[in-house]
Parts: C-alpha cells; sequence; structure tokens
C-alpha cells in the first residue's frame, strides 16, 4: 500500500491526498493506494502545482509509513519539531 505525500505551497505544511481527492493534513486520513492506481493518484497530484510541492508516494503498512523512509515519514507526519510552530518563545 501507499499514499501520496508533498508540502502545501501556500505554508510548507505536509500534506496527504485522501479520499476522492481531497487534501488532508492528518496521515490517518490519507487515501491509500495499490499498483497502477497510486501512479495515478500521483499523477494527479502532481498536476496541481498552486497545491503539491513535488508529491510522491510513501510505502505504509496500514497508515503507519513503512519501508526505507520510515523514520523521515514518521517524523514529517507528526508535524514541525522546531521553532515557532511549537509557539517556541526565546526568553526575554
Amino acid at each position: 500500500m501507499k499514499i501520496v505525500t508533498a508540502n502545501r505551497l501556500s505554508d510548507g505544511r505536509v500534506i496527504y491526498l485522501g479520499e476522492a481527492s481531497a487534501v488532508v493534513e492528518d496521515l490517518a486520513s490519507a487515501a491509500l493506494f495499490e499498483g497502477d492506481a497510486a501512479d495515478a493518484a500521483l499523477i494527479a497530484a502532481a498536476s496541481q502545482p498552486a497545491t503539491w510541492v513535488n508529491p510522491y508516494l510513501v510505502e505504509v503498512t496500514g497508515h503507519t509509513p513503512s519501508g526505507r523512509d520510515r523514520l523521515k515519514e514518521t517524523i514529517r507526519s507528526a508535524g514541525p519539531t522546531v521553532g515557532n510552530s511549537l509557539n517556541h518563545r526565546e526568553p526575554a
């Protein structure tokens, strides 16, 4: 099984292709694809460059990243790890 993921052009957030070609931010909401359907979903996302920045396929087991990029994709799915995105404040 595979999912389609990328970063959103407008804000850089991690996005996934959901059911009915919806853009979703939660890995658990990503649509699962097999074989030629995965390739077709990737082409559909890539045809929308105003939303999707360099979409690609990720191997998953259920909705959990697997394969060689599992660590990277697990970190990406959890959201930003540093900076203002975590409401980090510098000491005064």
